[in-house]
């Protein structure tokens, strides 16, 4: 008869939330977990009446591409990096036939992706989600790749100077086309999309387990509470999904959003985003 010594039983903590930009249009953030490795996924987004080139959509992309990742990071010990090629590889062999893949607007998007592996934590991070580290003892550490942001803050209109009306609308369409244009090239910035070479910019890392206490995965409609509102800090955040869970700091998001609802305290050209947000509790 086997013993109680016989048998191992790990408990892991993963707590979830997510909560889409509005009711008329689909959620293009996913997350998923499994055994030892989490990803998310933040869809580039597609306002209404604007082409992309594909008939499946941002959505589709972002789940059929995360859905690979999760599945490829667990059954192989590759590096990251080189699962995060194979599947944009796979999710564009599943369109090719049926989307033009080499439009400016084809669906892309964010990846934050990590691993355990033995006592070390792997991870990957492309395009402006965030991924926390969170120490046992100390700051948070965070990552994220900034050059979609240092691109657009040079383009991005002045929303103040514009009324709420197709002007404003019309000049929201010519800045997203000139970011279109310089995703995945040289000098511009990196997203997954439909070439695997976008992998090969990621940043990637490692991290020992020992050191950490958890690990969150924000899409940047979550981290606009930190890096865009300012109204809480990075530890301020570690310490609400430490306590309360991500559903809370996804209602403490909307609360700040739903005080400014015109965008004038803080101009955006989506006044609300999906967001998303995963802690990993590894202790």
């Amino acid at each position: 008869m086997a013993s109680a010594a016989d048998f191992r039983l790990e408990i892991v903590r993963v707590s979830l939330a997510t909560d889409s930009s509005t009711r008329d249009w689909p959620n293009e953030d996913f997350a998923a977990i499994t055994p030892g490795v989490a990803v998310l996924i933040d869809g580039a987004g597609s306002p209404g009446g604007r082409e992309t080139g594909c008939v499946h959509g941002v959505a589709w992309y972002a789940r059929t591409l995360g859905a690979h990742l999760a599945a490829s990071a667990v059954v192989t010990s590759t590096a990251l990096a080189d699962v995060l090629a194979d599947s944009i590889s796979q999710v564009s062999a599943m369109h090719s036939g049926t989307c033009d893949l080499h439009h400016p607007g084809t669906p892309s998007a964010t990846v934050v992706l990590v691993r355990t592996n033995g006592d070390t934590l792997e991870y990957l991070v492309l395009t402006d989600s965030v991924l926390l580290l969170l120490p046992i003892a100390g700051e948070p550490v965070v990552i994220s790749d900034t050059r979609l942001e240092d691109i657009a803050a040079g383009l991005r209109p002045n929303y103040r100077e514009l009324a709420r009306s197709r002007e404003r609308e019309a000049v929201r369409q010519a800045y997203l086309s000139k970011l279109d244009a310089l995703r995945n090239q040289p000098g511009g910035y990196w997203s997954a999309a439909a070439d695997p070479a976008a992998a090969e910019q990621a940043i990637t890392g490692t991290s020992a387990i020992a050191d950490l206490e958890a690990v969150a995965l924000l899409s940047d409609g979550a981290g606009r509470l930190a890096d865009r509102y300012h109204q809480a800090t990075w530890p301020q955040i570690a310490a609400t999904l430490a306590e309360h869970g991500p559903g809370e700091l996804i209602r403490q998001l909307r609360a700040v959003e739903a005080a400014d609802p015109e965008g004038k305290r803080w101009p955006r050209g989506k006044l609300r985003d999906d967001a998303t947000a995963v802690y990993w509790a590894l202790r």
